[in-house]
């Protein structure tokens, strides 16, 4: 039941007190004994005040940076409350859907489906995750057996709801994870359908990494009154995560992922890149460079996406291209660092992005790569998480950028004054000579094919040559031409008359 009193919000100002231990807060045996096992001992800060709330019954709006273990700060609570209805039966109709969780993506939803897996081992409950991009007829079979808890993604999960699949009339908890990537995705109009099938009395909560005033509205159009838990300032970034940006030409990115993972021996690095075309030729000209990498974003079957992250997870991959589709809910212990090939257009992605690393209170590394024309999006991300990202200067071997950057001239390197051009290089050259030099190269460039064009297939010449008539030809013209005219024989043959004409006989 949904508490009508709104309680004070928790920030980051609230006197600090003594973190109570899972046990103190009063959690089933079954999950603490899950949580034992797991090796946590005491809860972070998120947990430590979201969970009295959460079992308590309020609505939450929680925010925290990420890697803090929001995930658990809204599960351990649900199986708490669902397990006094937990029950041994086969019986599907024994196990409706009573707990509903939703996210923006298929990574996070599996994430938080193995959390609750996790936590619920020791527990009669039942729990699914459903999401699209993989056969539906497992998920069909496995939603008809009953569970108590449901993760989803919107869409997929409208699927089953139209194939009456599913019933969600007892659901009376509902989680939006990461709901602000939710608005980005465009998920309101799915989130609006949902939540029509609901039950107007139901505990609904909200976590993400960051605020935004949308974000606000979003929750209290679906919450009662609810309680807003802010542990970190708003959009702060982990103190555990170092931070730095390199500027240097386009070219030379790619040069200076390899130079930082060759030179570092860095493993699971992630590195992202903002389209999906790019983020697959990056992983296969990383490939071609020597370093094991693979690619993962929206165009990929999750067959293909989840069989990447298995080898990443496992040491399998040296570095891991991504689009923002991993930015939210990859949950890989150890990655040592983070490289943002390109930088996201949204501050607030940038965020997730360097939250992959730095994890559960362990140490990482975040750097940004950015050519002149991207310092913008630099300064907008600092404005953000109101601090300065701090500037170096990456020294990348020269034959290493021969190599993955062939040009006819050398790039630039970062701070170095580019060459100059015909016309406009210095003495020792006279303007008639210049001139001569620009139409050269005017003339080469046009001749020259474009590396974008086409490539040209080999012509015969056979096909372009005039007609020439071979001997053997000439020969038999010749022949012809002196040949006698064969007679032309002026026997006249009858003809028949058809349709009843006349016949003369001879």
């Amino acid at each position: 039941m949904t508490s009508n009193i709104q309680t004070p919000a928790l920030t980051p100002e609230t006197p600090a007190v003594a973190v109570p231990t899972f046990a103190e807060i009063g959690l089933h045996p079954s999950l603490l004994q899950a949580v034992i096992d797991t090796g946590y001992t005491t809860p972070t800060p998120i947990q430590a005040q979201a969970l009295p709330s959460i079992m308590a019954g309020n609505d939450v709006m929680g925010a925290a940076q990420t890697g803090t273990g929001k995930t658990a700060a809204f599960t351990l609570p649900i199986l708490h409350r669902l397990i006094p209805l937990a029950n041994t039966s086969a019986s599907p109709a024994r196990h409706p859907v009573r707990a509903l969780i939703l996210t923006p993506t298929r990574e996070l939803a599996d994430q938080v489906y193995e959390s609750v897996k996790r936590y619920s081992r020791h527990t009669p409950l039942r729990s699914t995750v459903v999401f699209g991009g993989v056969d539906i007829g497992p998920q069909k079979e496995a939603l008809r057996n009953g569970c108590e808890v449901l993760i989803a993604t919107p869409g997929r999960l409208l699927d089953h709801v139209e194939q009456k699949n599913v019933n969600l009339s007892q659901v009376g908890i509902l989680v939006l994870d990461e709901a602000d990537r939710m608005l980005d995705m465009g998920f309101l109009p799915d989130l609006d359908r949902i939540i029509r099938l609901l039950p107007a009395q139901r505990q609904a909560l909200l976590f993400s990494a960051t605020f935004s005033n949308e974000i606000r509205k979003l929750g209290r159009t679906y919450l009662n009154a609810p309680v807003e838990i802010e542990v970190a300032n708003r959009n702060a970034t982990a103190d555990t995560v170092t931070q730095i940006a390199y500027q240097m030409s386009s070219d030379a990115k790619r040069a200076a992922v390899v130079h930082l993972v060759k030179s570092r021996g860095l493993k699971q690095v992630i590195v992202f890149s903002n389209t999906k075309i790019g983020c697959g030729r990056l992983a296969r000209q990383l490939e071609l460079d020597g370093v094991r990498a693979e690619s993962i974003h929206g165009d990929k079957s999750q067959a293909d996406r989840m069989k990447a992250l298995e080898a990443f997870k496992s040491g399998e991959l040296e570095v891991l291209v991504a689009t923002d589709v991993a930015a939210r809910g990859l949950d890989v212990a150890g990655v040592p660092c983070v490289i943002n090939y390109d930088l996201p257009h949204t501050a607030e992605d940038y965020v997730h992005r360097i939250g992959r690393t730095g994890r559960a209170g362990a140490k990482g590394e975040a750097i940004a790569l950015f050519t002149p024309t991207e310092e913008k999006f630099l300064l907008d991300i600092e404005k953000l998480i109101k601090t300065t990202v701090p500037r170096g200067v990456l020294q990348i071997p020269g034959e290493l950028l021969a190599r993955v950057a062939p040009r006819e001239t050398r790039t630039s390197a970062p701070g170095e004054r580019p060459p100059r051009s015909a016309a406009g290089s210095r003495g020792g050259e006279r303007s008639g000579e210049r001139s001569d030099r620009g139409a050269d190269r005017s003339a080469d460039r046009a001749t020259r094919p474009s590396r974008y064009s086409a490539p040209q297939k080999p012509i015969d010449e056979f096909f372009t040559k005039p007609y020439e008539p071979s001997p053997a030809a000439l020969a038999a013209a010749g022949q012809a031409s002196v040949a006698p005219a064969k007679p032309v024989l002026g026997v006249k043959r009858p003809v028949g008359l058809l349709l009843g004409g006349d016949f003369k006989k001879s």
